[in-house]
């Protein structure tokens, strides 16, 4: 199993707060290289189909609302090992309990504001890149 690339979104408030450069550079000092990037703005119906896995659950629909808020930036990243070093790399998800100097404890706000979004498996990073970027977008 292929386990070179995950996916990654900045998250609106990050972006909003102008956060990206400083996350993006976070990124590329762990060595990552970015194979597939853009900024977009989801939909309501763009975000709930992006995130139909958790519809029914209690946060769900805090979640779409917030991820449709604003400009996200969306990207490919290829690192050896690079699901798990990433999650590594941007910390629990809930920042009071992410380790100190990952980006979610640098940035974010709270667990649902965490700044970033990375892949927790090969398969929804595949998925998860699907659903932004064509064979074209990669390289």
């Amino acid at each position: 199993m292929q386990s070179d690339f995950t996916f990654s979104i900045i998250k609106p408030n990050a972006v909003r707060t102008g956060k990206t450069g400083p996350i993006l550079s976070m990124i590329n000092e762990a060595g990552f290289e970015i194979s597939a990037i853009k900024m977009v703005k989801m939909t309501l119906s763009q975000a709930e189909t992006f995130y139909e896995v958790h519809r029914g659950r209690p946060f769900f629909e805090g979640l779409v609302e917030f991820m449709s808020s604003g400009p996200v930036v969306v990207m490919i990243l290829r690192h050896e090992n690079a699901i798990d070093d990433f999650r590594k790399l941007i910390g629990a998800t809930d920042p009071a309990k992410a380790e100190p100097g990952t980006i979610r404890k640098i940035f974010a706000v709270s667990v649902q504001m965490n700044a970033v979004h990375g892949s927790d498996s090969f398969e929804n990073a595949a998925k998860e890149a699907d659903y932004f970027f064509s064979g074209i977008e990669r390289f």
